[in-house]
């Protein structure tokens, strides 16, 4: 049995997949259409909300700081992802990669952790669109009716149907076409970007030298607990992470993180790129440096316009806008994060769609979601499928404490593709590689061990609920992928390529 569950799958294989006309994803991105992909599902209400908080709870002005290292821990994972993306041009991201270089059960645990990452991260982004739009509309003298406002605080019915309504217009535009997501998205991402430079600039003439005194704060030491709303790390060696000081800036690292999370979806792109070896490291890359930057810059003007003992939790930056007497900035602040969230929302669902569509590609998920729309040539069938699905749970589901599975998700994911990036340099160095990870091994190591320390400083109940999503996995991989997969038939493999539809890991090298 183990020679069926880590068979892999050949890279040549997985592209020539892509050549089979009712399967094959129109390629109609550019680089500039995968950075503006990057920045558009990055920059979400992190950059407004958790800047202020982490400043005031874990970092001081150090947040800045911590910027960098959940940066850094990020750049090293987009370093691996542009190798196996420039590399492996096919729909799927980590999944494709895994398939690739690990074997089929590994490939499908890390599809099976995607589709619930993107579902999740659409639906918590769609919650929190909902409610910046709802506000604005009370501010407009408009109140939607308390059964259509959500769950959170309704008695009895209660349903998000604006946020259900984001979530079928954009699987709507993602049925017409990638090419018009990519316009879309770029409109929206162009106006986001506006408001996020007007807010630095802005707030540049409104920094005070003395807020950043200290810069870095002394250490204070946080009581180890337990239970499973304690981080893991304190369970499994009862250390407890220290918030301000040096340390504090880890801390607040692992906090921030959640404002990364995305730019991996650019790789799930990869097949609808023209010219993939060139500009997958691009868009991948590129985004993540301008997100850093921004990120960066508004965190050294929120803790600069008001000391960061007296940050709020809620708005931050809105209410240092406040504080120093800029009202107005506070609606400007919040227009831009309800059209940022519209991006964030549609490029998190084109990344699932394209990890579903390659799995029933390949057989461990029904074929039937594997054919592409005749005329639009995108795959509308496991779009209109999972839009629904995530149009009924945002509009029925309070999602707050689900959203750190995402963040566990991706950081698996992470792992997972630096691990593959080691072994497919071993198992095909023959192949053509436009981008290569620098210091390899060395580099994905340090990758496999910055993911594993943020995976540790998370909540022991969101490791409980991810082992929960896994096992179900299991059961649907060995009651149905397993024997459905197109490595399991041979003769529907690809023309040429039959003979090795069935080959293991031993084959490949």
């Amino acid at each position: 049995m183990s020679s069926t569950l880590f068979r892999t799958k050949k890279v040549e294989q997985s592209i020539l997949d892509t050549e089979e006309p009712e399967h094959a994803l129109k390629k109609s991105l550019s680089a500039l259409d995968l950075t503006v992909f990057g920045v558009g599902v990055i920059i979400g209400t992190g950059i407004f909300v958790l800047t202020g908080t982490v400043a005031k709870n874990n970092a001081g002005p150090a947040v800045a700081l911590a910027f960098v290292v959940a940066g850094v821990v990020c750049a090293l994972a987009a370093l691996c992802y542009a190798e196996f993306a420039s590399t492996v041009p096919v729909a799927g991201s980590a999944y494709t990669f895994s398939y690739a270089s690990l074997g089929e059960l590994p490939a499908w645990i890390i599809g099976w952790d995607l589709v619930l990452e993107f579902a999740l991260g659409t639906a918590v982004v769609a919650v929190g669109w909902s409610g910046y739009i709802a506000s604005l509309l009370d501010n407009a003298g408009w109140h939607l009716p308390a059964a259509l406002s959500g769950r959170d605080g309704a008695h009895g019915f209660g349903f998000d149907i604006l946020a259900a309504a984001l979530v079928l217009v954009l699987t709507a535009i993602l049925v017409i076409g990638t090419k018009l997501s990519a316009r879309v998205t770029s409109i929206v991402v162009a106006i986001k970007v506006i408001v996020v430079l007007t807010v630095i600039v802005a707030g540049a003439f409104l920094i005070h030298g003395e807020n950043y005194d200290p810069f870095i704060p002394k250490a204070q030491p946080v009581d180890a607990g337990g239970g499973l709303k304690a981080p893991l790390i304190q369970l499994i060696f009862g250390w407890a992470p220290s918030n301000f000081g040096v340390m504090g800036i880890f801390t607040a690292a692992s906090v921030v993180f959640f404002a990364f999370i995305g730019f991996d979806v650019v790789a799930t792109a990869a097949e609808e790129t023209r010219n993939p070896q060139r500009d997958m490291p691009r868009g991948i890359i590129g985004s993540l440096i301008i997100c850093t930057f921004l990120y960066v810059a508004v965190s050294i003007v929120v803790t600069g316009m008001e000391h960061y003992t007296k940050l709020s939790v809620s708005a931050p930056l809105a209410d240092a806008f406040k504080a120093t007497g800029h009202a107005w900035f506070a609606g400007f602040i919040s227009f831009g994060a309800a059209v940022g969230l519209t991006t964030v929302c549609m490029i998190l669902l084109l990344g699932q769609t394209r990890v579903f569509f390659a799995m029933s590609r390949d057989g461990l998920l029904p074929r039937f979601f594997s054919h592409v729309h005749p005329r639009f040539r995108t795959p509308h069938r496991p779009t209109i499928l999972l839009g629904v699905l995530i149009a009924i749970l945002a509009g029925f589901t309070s999602l707050s404490e689900l959203a750190e599975l995402v963040n566990i998700g991706t950081l698996f994911a992470f792992i997972v593709v630096a691990i593959g990036v080691i072994i497919l340099r071993r198992s095909r160095p023959d192949l053509p590689r436009s981008f290569r990870t620098p210091w390899v091994p060395v580099l994905p190591v340090v990758s496999v061990c910055a993911s594993l320390w943020l995976m540790l400083n998370l909540p022991a109940e969101t490791w409980l609920r991810f082992g929960i999503w896994m096992v179900i996995g299991f059961a649907v991989y060995f009651l149905y992928g397993r024997t459905h997969s197109r490595l399991a038939r041979p003769q529907e493999a690809p023309a040429g390529l039959a003979g090795s539809a069935g080959s293991t890991r031993d084959d490949t090298v």
